[in-house]
């Protein structure tokens, strides 16, 4: 796969998201498509956009381990967003690869929901959009990454649903959509620690006696 392949997925100023993935799901001329495709398509861009790409599958079940295998490419981004270095990710996610019927199917699942999303964002509130808060919704998306990498009931929707939501901010420069994730990472944050109390004192009550016993 050259450079040039990936030419025609740019073209004059900045192609939504939805058209980037609707398009390299429908190019014919491959049978699969890398990471590293996506981040040469998507350019400036790729941080917000992957980590939508990466975070947005997690919304819905999906069977076990898919999460873990999503999250790692998520904790790069969000380290780089955090740190405001540009895009990249290393040679041995790069290289991931998904067949074109498979990111078919996936596009099909999120392209309807990101379109309509597209249709409400719009660059606006720029403060919360520069760093220093960009940095910070790096290191909220950072935090909230490594949770959804964990094996925790209902760990993975409210986390994935709230980095969508701050990628989508940080892709077009929207302070709102930013203002928005931030409140539903607190949302989340406070689910998922409330789902892990629970299961340590179900494990002080329940588990615990029955092995000293």
């Amino acid at each position: 796969m050259t450079s040039t392949d990936l030419t025609v997925y740019k073209g004059p100023g900045s192609l939504p998201l939805s058209v980037v993935l609707f398009r390299l799901a429908h190019d014919t001329t491959r049978n699969r498509i890398t990471i590293g495709d996506l981040l040469e398509a998507l350019g400036d861009r790729a941080i917000g956009a992957l980590m939508f790409f990466f975070a947005a599958p997690n919304i819905l079940p999906v069977p076990p381990g898919v999460s873990t295998l999503l999250g790692a490419p998520l904790l790069f981004l969000a380290a780089q967003l955090m740190l405001g270095m540009r895009p990249w990710l290393p040679g041995f996610v790069t290289r991931r690869s998904l067949a074109r019927g498979d990111l078919t199917a996936l596009v099909r699942r999120i392209v309807p929901w990101l379109v309509k999303a597209e249709k409400l964002l719009r660059s606006r509130v720029r403060v919360l959009t520069r760093p220093p808060v960009e940095n910070f919704v790096g290191l909220v998306c950072l935090v909230l990454a490594a949770v959804l990498m964990l094996p925790v009931p209902l760990g993975n929707t409210l986390p994935a649903l709230a980095i969508s939501l701050l990628a989508l901010g940080v892709l077009e420069h929207d302070g709102v959509w930013i203002a928005i994730g931030l409140l539903a990472s607190a949302v989340a944050g406070a689910v998922v620690f409330g789902v892990v109390w629970a299961m340590i004192k179900a494990v002080v009550v329940f588990v615990l006696p029955f092995l000293f016993s």
